[in-house]
Parts: C-alpha cells; sequence; structure tokens
C-alpha cells in the first residue's frame, strides 16, 4: 500500500514565534542586544518549558549537538563536516574507538543530557584538566547572568575559561550554555552557544574587553533566534510523525516512531534490530529497513546519508 506524504498539522499555527521586531535590523548596544534577547528568550522559554507545544526536547537537544560539534570543530581548527561528525559518533560499533569527531559529538550529547544545576557529572564531562574549575567558572558566569542578564553571563564564562586555555573552547562553549539553562530554570541544557561563534571571535574576547563582549552577545543572540525556529520546525515534525503512527502496523512501531523523536539520526541495523534500543522488543533488520523505508514513503524521515548501504534516517526536515 502507498501512502500519500502527510502533511504539517494546521494546529501547530499557534506555536510561540519571534516578533517581527527582534529579528529586524542589526544590534549595535549591549541594551539593544539585551532587550531583544529577553524577547527571544521569552518565546524559547515557552517552547522548551510547556509540553502543550509538543517540542521533543530530546530530539531538539540532540540535533543542537550535533550543530554544536560541527561548530566546535572548526574552533578547534579540524573543520569535520556535519555528516561526517555524525557518521563517526553513530555508525561506530560498540566497543570501538570513534576518533575525534565521534568523540566530540559525544561530548556535547553528552553535555545535553545533563541536569543544568548538577557539578559531579559535568566535572566528569570536561575531563580531569578542568574538573576542579567548574564550579568557579560556572559562579563566574551566574554572577554576571544575574547583574547583567543570561547572555552577560555567557560572555563571563567564555572569558574565564579561555583566559586559563585558549584551547578549551568546547568546554568553555558548553559552560556558557549551562550559565544559560540555570538563568532560565531550564533543566535541560540546550547547545546554543558554539553555533556562531568564530575563533576570532573568542580571541578578541580574551584580549580586546568591550567590544569584544558586544561581539559575542550579537552572535549568542542570533543562535537563540535559529533555535527557536528550529524548535518550532521540530515541533511541527514531531506532530507529523505522531499522526502517521497508527498507519504503523509492524511490531514495535510505536517504540521505533519515540526513538525517532528523541534520535537525530537512527540507524536501523543497530538502533532497531535485533531490538529496539531502550526496549526489549525484537525487530528483525529487514523488518527495520521496511520501517525506515515506510516513513520515507509517508513523508515524516528521510535518509540522511545518500548510501546503498550504511544507511541513517531522521524525521523530515
Amino acid at each position: 500500500m502507498t501512502y500519500q506524504p502527510t502533511a504539517i498539522s494546521n494546529n501547530l499555527g499557534k506555536l510561540p514565534r519571534l516578533p517581527g521586531w527582534v529579528t529586524s535590523g542589526r544590534v549595535e548596544t549591549f541594551e539593544a542586544v539585551a532587550f531583544r534577547s529577553g524577547a527571544a528568550l521569552s518565546v524559547l522559554d515557552q517552547l522548551v518549558s510547556d509540553p502543550k507545544h509538543g517540542v521533543p526536547l530530546k530530539l531538539l537537544a540532540n540535533r543542537l549537538a550535533l550543530s554544536a560539534a560541527t561548530a566546535t570543530s572548526k574552533l578547534e581548527g579540524r573543520l569535520a563536516r556535519e555528516a561526517d561528525i555524525r557518521d563517526a559518533y553513530h555508525l561506530t560499533l560498540p566497543g570501538e574507538a570513534r576518533g575525534p569527531d565521534g568523540d566530540l559529538l559525544a561530548f556535547w550529547r553528552g553535555g545535553a543530557c545533563q541536569r543544568s544545576d548538577g557539578i559531579g557529572e559535568i566535572a566528569d564531562l570536561v575531563g580531569a584538566d578542568f574538573a576542579r574549575d567548574v564550579g568557579v567558572w560556572l559562579d563566574v558566569g551566574l554572577e554576571g547572568a544575574r547583574t547583567h542578564g543570561p547572555l552577560a553571563g555567557c560572555v563571563c564564562v567564555l572569558r574565564a575559561v579561555l583566559e586559563t586555555d585558549d584551547r578549551a573552547e568546547r568546554v568553555a562553549c558548553l559552560l556558557s550554555d549551562i550559565v544559560l539553562a540555570r538563568a532560565l530554570n531550564w533543566k535541560q541544557v540546550l547547545p546554543v552557544t558554539a553555533q556562531r561563534l568564530t575563533k576570532a571571535d573568542l580571541r578578541d574576547l580574551t584580549a580586546e574587553g568591550q567590544g569584544a563582549e558586544l561581539a559575542v552577545e550579537m552572535q549568542i543572540l542570533e543562535s537563540i533566534e535559529a533555535t527557536v525556529r528550529l524548535a518550532r520546525d521540530v515541533a511541527r515534525r514531531a506532530d507529523a510523525l505522531r499522526s502517521v503512527a497508527p498507519k504503523l502496523r509492524a511490531k514495535g512501531s510505536e517504540a521505533a516512531v519515540d526513538l525517532f523523536l528523541t534520535e537525530d539520526a537512527v540507524a536501523p541495523a543497530s538502533m532497531l534490530s535485533p531490538r529496539i534500543r531502550g526496549t526489549s522488543i525484537p525487530m528483525t533488520s529487514r523488518a527495520a529497513r521496511r520501517f525506515c523505508d515506510r516513513l520515507v514513503e509517508l513523508g515524516v524521515a528521510q535518509e540522511l546519508t545518500g548510501r546503498p548501504t550504511f544507511r541513517l534516517y531522521g524525521i523530515a526536515p
């Protein structure tokens, strides 16, 4: 049987959105950044904090983690492509070394899984060289957020980390994300800081002072605005996937759909077969491939690699 591609529900047209005045024109002052970031963060907070909007937070966080890993690779001078980073993580067999690209994505996915109010897990994630300083750096950022706003707090923690080690870009950006999550009382850490930053932005931050601070705040503001748009899109696509679930008659289809609503990429050979990840539900490799192809046929998923083998699938963009 062939189904028509599923249309996105019109019921999601009332999702919170950025007002036009937030994204129009360039911001030139700290006051303008603070004003516009307040509006953007208010919209993002509604999307990620109110379940009625249907934003799948784990999926959103994992998509942001992949983008953050790609951006951090550039900051660290490796320039790995998003597709290569995704493959290195998702196609490495358990027990095998992922390599630097896969490890970088593992770092960001681990960061996105952290509770924003934890310290021990964060210290373990950033490694022994930085573990003892994590609490101090976070306190610096949170004090900046308390006195001058969330983005100022992000800048404070970025500078504090990079003044200690100018090669610790991934640690600095993760702690900035944690400061942002704590300032907004989010339990979920969203990797937004690294998305648009450049090596020059961070180098200037430790050398020049206020001019560089404004530039970094502007970049983080743009990333927050992009995250709002991504959250809205992910909510719409997730709604479309949920709507076709009753048409999927394969055994374990409900659990498989749930996996697609948490993972940015699904490898049918390892994540759906021989058992659906996180469950005891069996699925053969043939059934897993057919299930993924059916989602593509329904217009709610896409194949991500363009390869005939070693394929990865994710919800449609």
